[in-house]
């Protein structure tokens, strides 16, 4: 565990070096100009000021204290001298994994933040960790304290999470294909374009971490289609580069929103309903978006009629 621990604080200067890398490396390909170094230099804005002075001023001791205490009140212990153990704690984890990035696009409460890591309208390495800031004060842990309750320890879901972030670094790129049958299991670059896209066509799928099982179960796996290139960014995009506009647009709307609202069910839809319901006719929500556009409410489940290798065009970037 102590090696684990060691290996996640290297890794965060592994993360920024990669990804500056892969920012030479682009413009170095397709011009200067082609990326959006700005956007760059505000995810790393929002990772420093996370990982710094709001790790000190907004710490997780109360979430952490919850999952203690589902943990003493447990209904059963895994064997964690075993490999079983391990490995149900990893199902476990991205099952809540899955329920929670799920809640974070359906969920306005939760969207105001996850909306800041949709935000860059180019998806390179420095958009893995443009989380925003307020993660911390949503309550996004709550969904993980099934997992403690049935036994996993909580400093192992924790690690868990951690893990299947760091892992999710490398799967915000363009320039790799698709990875023929690791598509069926794993969440890849081609999954996580398609999440990250704004098309119609594409939104609100492929909500898994490291895995994409959960996503064929409940059926929100889209996959992604060679003749529909991803657009990224919000489907409203935010084409400023104010750090502050950026972290908070949505938690303004929100608010505005509430204190418009003229019953109990208005304010609590406003909260709780997807990005975009109105309480008096129709708005915006992806159902709502599809509909006028004639496209089918749901995503049809169904693979690509491409090969497993999609060349993806550097030019996206631009």
């Amino acid at each position: 565990m102590t090696v684990l621990f060691l290996l996640l604080k290297i890794s965060v200067t592994v993360v920024l070096v990669a990804s500056i890398l892969e920012a030479l490396v682009l413009s170095w390909r397709n011009g200067w100009a082609s990326y959006d170094w700005k956007a760059a230099g505000i995810s790393v804005f929002d990772f420093l000021v996370r990982e710094y002075p709001l790790r000190w001023l907004l710490p997780l001791a109360f979430w952490s204290g919850a999952m203690d205490w589902f943990w003493n009140h447990r209904l059963f212990t895994l064997p964690m001298d075993h490999w079983s153990g391990w490995a149900a704690c990893f199902i476990g984890q991205e099952f809540c994994y899955y329920w929670y990035h799920r809640a974070a696009h359906r969920v306005r409460w939760f969207w105001c933040t996850h909306a800041i890591h949709h935000s860059p309208n180019q998806l390179n390495l420095s958009a893995a960790y443009r989380f925003g800031w307020t993660g911390r004060l949503t309550g996004t842990l709550l969904f993980f304290m099934l997992a403690p309750l049935l036994g996993m320890p909580p400093k192992v879901i924790l690690l868990m999470l951690t893990l299947n972030l760091l892992y999710q670094f490398w799967i915000h790129a363009t320039w790799i294909p698709r990875l023929g049958p690791l598509e069926w299991v794993l969440n890849t670059p081609s999954a996580h374009r398609v999440h990250h896209a704004s098309n119609l066509e594409y939104l609100d799928g492929n909500y898994g971490g490291v895995l994409t099982v959960f996503d064929r179960l409940f059926g929100t796996y889209i996959p992604e289609r060679a003749d529909l290139p991803c657009r990224y960014g919000l489907v409203t995009p935010i084409t400023s580069h104010n750090i502050l506009e950026i972290e908070f647009t949505h938690w303004r709307g929100l608010l505005r929103d509430l204190r418009s609202a003229r019953s109990v069910r208005a304010f609590v839809g406003y909260m709780v309903k997807p990005p975009g319901w109105r309480p008096d006719g129709p708005g915006d929500t992806t159902e709502e978006l599809r509909q006028r556009a004639a496209l089918p409410s749901a995503p049809l489940p169904q693979q690509p009629a491409t090969p497993d290798f999609i060349p993806v065009q550097f030019k996206e970037l631009s």
